[in-house]
């Protein structure tokens, strides 16, 4: 029995024609490997190759599944650690589904039998702090973490290295978002779906949202309906006095403008504060 690698042999058969351990009839295979026996001086010049080969033919005996398994193994070795990773940026202002199109993407991931684990911040606990929660109350358990970088701990490395998608909500309260992105999609192979605001109530820069769209393999904007006059919302204005950047609240802090309401913002935040001061007296009324 002659004994070749499987790389040596897809280099020698032309045409492939294998045959069963029991044939006594030689294919094209045995005639290229003997062919190149005789050139590379393998048998005595005084000798012809083929008269001094033993009486039984030499066979070679390979199976299909010889080349599944190889290719197999192969392919495990392909780990996500090689395997090309994705980034994925939602963006909008409040109140435009940003939440909601994160959740929905997540879904459809683990639909697809892909291992997946939500991560939002905890300076963000309106709903708790053990769930995604959207507008409409559509929820997914979470791990609610001050940095990303403290996700590999906080979740276990061993279950950390068998996730597939992380999915990040609220992505502007985390300053480590860049390197975190980078260093999953680009080194580890992961898919990562981020969701956030790409600008706070002055229309600027909110977090490092906006550093990894160089990063993103896709850039969704949505849009929310303003509450002045019905049409497309990219900004959000914010009703009450307070100036910080980070303010957490919901409707009864912020609400989605087109841009005409946004630049007339005092007409909206007082439209705004007729609207709670007419629902402040509808709910005072009914009690």
């Amino acid at each position: 029995m002659l004994t070749i690698t499987i790389s040596r042999m897809q280099s020698l058969i032309t045409p492939t024609f294998l045959f069963s351990p029991m044939s006594t009839k030689a294919t094209p295979l045995t005639s290229n490997l003997l062919y190149l026996a005789s050139k590379s001086n393998l048998f005595s010049k005084t000798q012809n190759p083929i008269s001094s080969l033993p009486l039984k033919p030499i066979m070679i005996s390979l199976k299909p599944t010889d080349f599944r398994i190889q290719t197999r193994c192969v392919h495990s070795k392909s780990s996500r650690s090689t395997s090309s990773g994705e980034i994925h940026v939602i963006v909008g202002p409040m109140f435009s589904g940003k939440t909601t199109t994160l959740l929905r993407r997540v879904q459809a991931e683990i639909n697809d039998g892909r291992n997946v684990a939500i991560i939002k911040s905890n300076k963000d606990d309106r709903y708790g702090l053990d769930s995604v929660v959207t507008h409409d109350g559509i929820k997914l358990p979470c791990c609610a973490l001050p940095n990303l970088s403290s996700f590999r701990q906080k979740f276990g490395q061993d279950a950390y290295d068998q996730l597939d998608v992380i999915g990040i909500d609220e992505a502007q309260f985390f300053e480590d978002l860049y390197d975190f992105c980078h260093d999953v999609a680009d080194h580890e192979g992961k898919t990562v779906i981020v969701a956030g605001l790409d600008g706070d109530y002055l229309r600027r820069s909110f977090g490092s949202v906006l550093n990894i769209i160089p990063l993103a393999d896709s850039v969704t904007k949505l849009s929310a309906r303003c509450e002045i006059c019905g049409k497309r919302a990219f900004f959000t204005l914010r009703k009450t006095e307070e100036t910080q950047t980070e303010l957490i609240g919901g409707a009864d802090v912020y609400m989605p403008v087109c841009r005409q309401h946004y630049v007339t913002g005092q007409v909206a935040v007082e439209a705004a504060r007729m609207v709670l001061e007419s629902q402040k007296f509808q709910c005072s009324s009914c009690v």
